[in-house]
């Protein structure tokens, strides 16, 4: 279905990101033993060497490829649901048909920025204020230059999203509409880069996220999946027309809830399946066990620097399959723990700082 045009469309989305990286990572260490300050300091210089784009405005970073224009020939995203009765979004708490969210934007929004979107989902024990508070969201938006629409759980289900193998169509079909709805009121409230929307779910979130996928996919550029997956007593990835790049994340073998789930066996199960469906997998595994993952290098921006990098190096446009991380290798942002492929990380050795739990 792609063919030429998919040839085309990678050699133009791809190359800009590429030749943008080419001269930080030309005495990158293969090996990946030499991280840390050194990968912050290249991760400034990617900023700072990017050519300006005036689209986004003065000072808004754009070595990150959804910061760019998409190149001619890239397939429109598709039609939104309407947006009447939406109210006008502003950061904080916001009600759409009787539904929480939280909106986080950047706190110096300028009035012609363009912003790539973030959804994300929270954990089974979880909320969005605490989703916000975890991942800094705050800072990560003024860094990265993006919104986040961080929806509040509705309260009526057990593991907080319709994720259980038995949960009926309608339930399942209700949160799709209610993600439907948060583009089109983000669309009608604010200027968003609709090349660019990425799901992030942690947990039960996570699982939610490739559910999400397998109905909505067609308007999501990129998921991120930590300590999820698919299968067992939980929804199965039923695959999507749209191939997405997906971050595949989990805590080592001892990732595990209740004894009910466990997160390596389900990650597992979801990178297969995005494998064989001709999805891009970057695999990252760390040893903390069902904890928030140890991502941070010293002197990195904000502690989930990898996660929000993720999305923005990877918009809509990308042909199935493809990524900047293909040929030009994983960032030296992200740790030595993550690798382009199923089955090919690291994992990670260390000492943990945070408890594993559910």
């Amino acid at each position: 279905m792609h063919g030429t045009r998919d040839d085309e469309l990678g050699a133009a989305a791809v190359r800009g990101v590429r030749q943008r990286r080419v001269d930080q990572r030309a005495g990158r260490d293969r090996g990946r033993g030499r991280r840390g300050d050194l990968g912050c300091q290249r991760h400034d210089q990617r900023h700072a060497s990017a050519p300006s784009n005036a689209s986004t405005g003065s000072g808004i970073p754009t070595g990150l490829s959804c910061h760019d224009e998409a190149p001619p020939g890239a397939p429109e995203p598709p039609p939104l649901v309407s947006a009447a009765g939406c109210p006008m979004l502003v950061p904080g708490e916001n009600t759409i048909d009787g539904r929480k969210l939280l909106v986080v934007t950047p706190s110096d929004l300028k009035p012609d920025e363009r912003l790539p979107v973030a959804v994300l989902w929270h954990w089974l024990g979880g909320s969005a204020q605490s989703f916000f508070d975890k991942a800094e969201v705050q800072s990560a938006a003024d860094h990265y230059r993006f919104v986040a629409a961080i929806p509040e759980s509705k309260g009526d289900l057990q593991f907080k999203w319709p994720i259980e193998s038995v949960q009926s169509q309608k339930r399942i079909d209700e949160e799709y509409e209610f993600f439907d709805r948060i583009l089109a009121c983000l669309d009608a409230s604010l200027t968003i880069q609709r090349h660019c929307v990425g799901s992030v779910g942690v947990s039960a979130g996570a699982i939610w996220t490739q559910v999400l996928a397998s109905g909505r996919g067609a308007h999501l550029s990129s998921i991120l999946s930590l300590s999820g997956g698919e299968g067992g007593l939980v929804q199965g990835f039923k695959g999507t027309d749209k191939k997405m790049p997906t971050m595949v994340l989990w805590g080592g073998s001892m990732d595990n809830c209740f004894g009910l789930m466990n997160f390596e066996t389900l990650s597992k199960n979801l990178e297969k399946k995005l494998v064989d469906d001709g999805h891009f997998v970057l695999e990252c595994v760390h040893n903390c066990g069902h904890s928030p993952p140890p991502f941070a290098l010293p002197g990195a921006p904000t502690p989930f620097s990898p996660m929000w990098e993720f999305i923005l190096d990877h918009p809509a446009w990308l042909p199935a399959g493809a990524s900047p991380y293909v040929d030009g290798g994983v960032p030296d942002t992200f740790p030595s723990w993550c690798e382009v492929g199923a089955g090919n990380a690291t994992p990670r050795t260390g000492e943990c700082l945070e408890k594993s739990g559910c």
